[in-house]
């Protein structure tokens, strides 16, 4: 029995592999620490601001189960951190995290402010800050918008299931009640399940990793005026928030209306389907030329802006009712939303274009940006 084979070539390779482990492990250990130390401050963040406080309250309540809001905000935050634990513990030849780069660009902000403000910071830390910025500030959202959207989806479902033969007794009532409400959660249950595994999972087999964030404020400020807490603002400035669920006097009106509506939240929700795991905003990941991708460059904004168009159908005839003025002044309000949503496709534009010559090549193919052969 040989125990030791002294040979050159395996003397050196075994040489090479010891002289190879430390390092990886060290790496592991550093990223590892690195990721738990930015998942404890979010955590910290999300749950002592009362804001978010009040906010978890709506919409982190898991269904049939009644976890109290800290305590599923928790157990998100731990069942990830494991996850994430994992990875890094098989990934094979670890490099340098985003999470590492971001504590570097924290550490020179604190010890050099004005020398990060007059030359910036070098680039994999500026990328490593700010896409731990957007994760910080999506991720939780995306999380609990799935929860809330799945629960509220489940239980019209369940409900529909159990009470079917009043779809026939009273088709209207049932729709205004939970048929609408559970298509509606559905359709945004799948557009939010992709954004949340893209804000969480960045991974090399699923070819979703950060190119680039947009390094731009106007960028971020367009972005952000369309999420909490900042919606809320936007909504006052602009006197009108989108409307889910227009009412009309007329069944048939009412309900064909309706599913024009859902119609255009579905194909909103296929972009994102169509985005896969590299769903997320403020990004580049890889240009999608897929799904309604083929035809427009911006089929989830438009899309979107549509149905709320619809959804302020009710809104304009009541403001017709009362004077023009009032009218023009909804009509204006929701060219407001019209507006941001624009201005967020042309950022994304800008940005992606700045990265590579990927974008280019995609608006080579794909000419429109909203509606085809027009805009």
């Amino acid at each position: 029995m040989v125990l030791h084979n002294r040979s050159p070539a395996n003397y050196i390779n075994i040489e090479a592999m010891n002289a190879q482990t430390p390092p990886a492990a060290a790496q592991r250990l550093a990223n590892i620490s690195a990721s738990l130390i930015l998942i404890l401050i979010t955590y910290l963040f999300y749950s002592l601001v009362p804001y978010y406080q009040v906010y978890a309250s709506k919409e982190l309540q898991i269904f049939s189960y009644h976890f109290i809001n800290r305590d599923a905000l928790l157990l998100a935050y731990v069942i990830y951190s494991i996850l994430l634990l994992l990875y890094y513990l098989i990934e094979n030849d670890p490099q340098i995290s985003k999470s590492i780069y971001c504590l570097r660009a924290l550490k020179r902000m604190l010890r050099a402010p004005l020398d990060v403000y007059r030359k910036g910071l070098p680039p994999q830390e500026r990328l490593g800050l700010l896409s731990i910025l957007l994760k910080a500030f999506f991720a939780p959202l995306m999380v609990a918008w799935l929860f809330s959207h799945m629960t509220h989806m489940i239980d019209n479902g369940t409900y529909l299931v159990t009470h079917f033969e009043l779809l026939q007794k009273d088709f209207l009532a049932i729709f205004n009640y939970r048929g609408f409400w559970f298509l509606l959660q559905l359709i945004l249950s799948l557009d939010v399940f992709f954004f949340t595994i893209g804000y969480l999972v960045e991974l090399p087999i699923l070819k979703n990793q950060i190119r680039s964030v947009d390094p731009t404020l106007f960028g971020w400020a367009v972005a952000l005026a369309c999420y909490p807490p900042f919606v809320g603002l936007t909504g006052t400035i602009l006197a009108w928030e989108p409307v889910d669920f227009p009412q009309f006097e007329t069944p048939a009106v009412h309900i064909a209306v309706n599913f024009l509506l859902l119609g255009l939240m579905a194909i909103y929700t296929s972009a994102s389907v169509a985005l896969n795991f590299k769903a997320s905003n403020l990004t580049h990941r890889g240009i999608i030329a897929t799904g309604p991708y083929r035809f427009i460059r911006h089929p989830a904004y438009i899309c979107k802006n549509m149905a709320w168009w619809v959804g302020s159908i009710p809104a304009v005839i009541a403001g017709f009712h009362t004077s023009l003025w009032s009218a023009l002044l909804i009509l204006a309000s929701v060219g407001g939303w019209t507006m941001i949503y624009t201005l967020r496709a042309l950022t994304e534009e800008d940005h992606l274009r700045k990265v590579d010559d990927e974008y280019d090549q995609y608006c080579e193919k794909v000419r429109y940006r909203f509606i085809p052969g027009v805009l």
